[in-house]
């Protein structure tokens, strides 16, 4: 896809932009068609995802077929200025039991790298529209709309923490205000960048989960930290291997806020 007076960055991230939103149409007509006598229909899932994966591949061999896309595992290879330097990670569903379930908040993120640096990230739910993306080293947007992470501020009762479901199983918490669980990883992290939340925490995530809202989330000032306040290094998960720390999506300023707000739940 080339386009008049435009980088070639330009096209990628263009191509990024118009493909995931295209996505989220393809995934609509399975949305919200689970089966009402289970409580998670696995199926369906499977299906959609299958669908969408096929979807993205068919949109980049059509557009870039020497780049590449990262499935489940992504070997080593040597720094190069051919094509095959970019990788596409695409998630096709983020929040599958809201998606099968008929609730609005889930989505499908997309990322590139170039020679393994991450370079670009986009994350869209398709019900309400909402689009985050960001560029590295530049601004990162909610639609138009540039994000950026607030300064250190007091935690309070109107403070937010987004955490995954069975987090009250593994840590207690003194947090003074909301603690919410949306069910969609990529939209928590997506709403600690827009200032909506204070912190989110992550269990059982995979290179492939995080690799665009990584992206956005520096953009907008956000971190990923391992739970003891070491910085955590997403690329040492290019091999597709489960994630297996909890992780805390926070600013700098926050971390030591939120880390006072939580201990190791007891056995």
């Amino acid at each position: 896809m080339v386009l008049s007076g435009k980088t070639d960055f330009e096209d990628l991230a263009d191509f990024a932009l118009e493909t995931i939103r295209s996505a989220g149409q393809e995934a609509l007509p399975y949305y919200g068609r689970g089966r009402p006598d289970m409580k998670f229909d696995e199926e369906l899932v499977t299906e959609a995802e299958l669908r969408l994966s096929e979807f993205f591949q068919n949109s980049l061999n059509a557009h870039f077929p020497e780049h590449q896309i990262f499935l489940n595992n992504h070997e080593s290879i040597d720094y190069t200025h051919e094509k095959k330097r970019y990788l596409w990670v695409f998630d096709a569903l983020d929040g599958v039991a809201n998606f099968q379930a008929g609730i609005p908040v889930w989505g499908m993120s997309l990322a590139l790298l170039e020679n393994f640096w991450p370079v670009f990230g986009v994350f869209f739910m398709p019900v309400t529209g909402d689009i985050f993306h960001a560029q590295a080293g530049k601004e990162a947007f909610w639609g138009n709309r540039e994000m950026k992470a607030g300064h250190s501020a007091e935690i309070n009762d109107e403070s937010v923490l987004l955490t995954y479901a069975r987090f009250h199983n593994h840590y207690s918490c003194n947090f003074p205000g909301k603690v919410r669980s949306l069910g969609c990883t990529a939209a928590h992290i997506c709403y600690v960048a827009a200032g909506r939340a204070e912190a989110a925490i992550l269990a059982g995530e995979t290179y492939q989960n995080l690799a665009a809202t990584r992206v956005i989330t520096e953009a907008a000032g956000i971190k990923l930290y391992q739970m003891d306040g070491s910085e955590f290094f997403l690329n040492e998960y290019l091999d597709g291997s489960k994630i297996g720390e909890t992780l805390l999506a926070v600013s700098p300023d926050n971390l030591q806020n939120i880390q006072d707000c939580l201990r190791t739940a007891s056995l």
